[in-house]
């Protein structure tokens, strides 16, 4: 979605389950409007907040006028199995993306490619790079095809069903995952406490939920160094994303058991 939108709307690390929630890209032309819809990777579900990002998977799965399945390269086939079973059911067209092409083998790919054009519920596969924009051209014409006609759902001036917000949280939840290892990044959430835009900078406050006591020193760092380097990093995405000075707080509480807290959950956009 990123590639397509040319905007960073859903962060990327290499970590498992780094989207958590459905966000939507919505791109304009005068003649189309595509509107991306990210979900989270599809998991088996182990408490409150799982269950809440695999709703949005069911969701989109449901509400889809075309579904990309997008994979690895490099990924072996058998991780494929359970996905497979959830996506060869699904009435819309499906196209398959195998991605990271730049960092594989033509043998695998090529490999990749014999598998999925032999599944019959697969209506087209696509070699990409997103993060090189390889192959995203041919992809968007084939999206174009298969759109069906259909007056716009959005005005043609939103880009995303995203508040501000949003963003501020995704962005530093992205620093947490990329700076913090183990349990830690999966065990956070961010909160956005208060957001001011005056005319040249944006005043930011942010709250970093963590699960145990224990975790709160680890997330701050010795002297709150390791916070200090989450907000540094936070703060020159968020002057990129907005385009202005951006004056950044970031705070951490405990709050024990939020995955399983339905209020909470609801307070973190997970009701579904």
């Amino acid at each position: 979605m990123n590639a397509f939108m040319g905007e960073k709307f859903s962060i990327i690390t290499s970590k498992a389950q780094t989207t958590r929630h459905r966000i939507l890209g919505i791109l304009n032309e005068d003649d189309y409007q595509i509107v991306f819809s990210d979900t989270p990777g599809i998991i088996d579900p182990k408490y409150g907040l799982q269950k809440s990002m695999m709703r949005f998977v069911n969701m989109a799965l449901e509400d889809a006028d075309i579904l990309l399945y997008i994979r690895e390269a490099n990924m072996p086939l058998a991780a494929d199995e359970d996905i497979q079973k959830k996506i060869e059911g699904v009435e819309a067209p499906l196209f398959v993306l195998i991605n990271k092409v730049d960092v594989s083998t033509q043998d695998v790919i090529t490999d990749q490619v014999a598998y999925w054009k032999k599944q019959n519920f697969v209506d087209g596969v696509f070699e990409i790079s997103a993060l090189k924009h390889a192959g995203i051209a041919g992809l968007k014409e084939a999206i174009i095809e298969k759109l069906p006609v259909s007056p716009p759902y959005f005005p043609k001036d939103q880009i995303t069903d995203r508040p501000e917000k949003f963003f501020v949280e995704e962005i530093i939840r992205e620093k947490i995952l990329l700076n913090y290892k183990q349990e830690i990044p999966y065990s956070v959430e961010v909160y956005t406490e208060s957001f001011k835009e005056e005319e040249n900078i944006i005043r930011i406050r942010a709250v970093i939920f963590t699960e145990r006591q224990s975790q709160k020193p680890i997330l701050i760092g010795k002297n709150g160094s390791k916070l200090k380097t989450v907000g540094t990093q936070a703060r020159a995405d968020l002057e990129a994303f907005f385009g202005k000075q951006i004056y950044l707080e970031t705070f951490v509480k405990v709050k024990e058991n939020w995955r399983d807290d339905e209020r909470k959950l609801r307070q973190f956009g997970y009701e579904g």
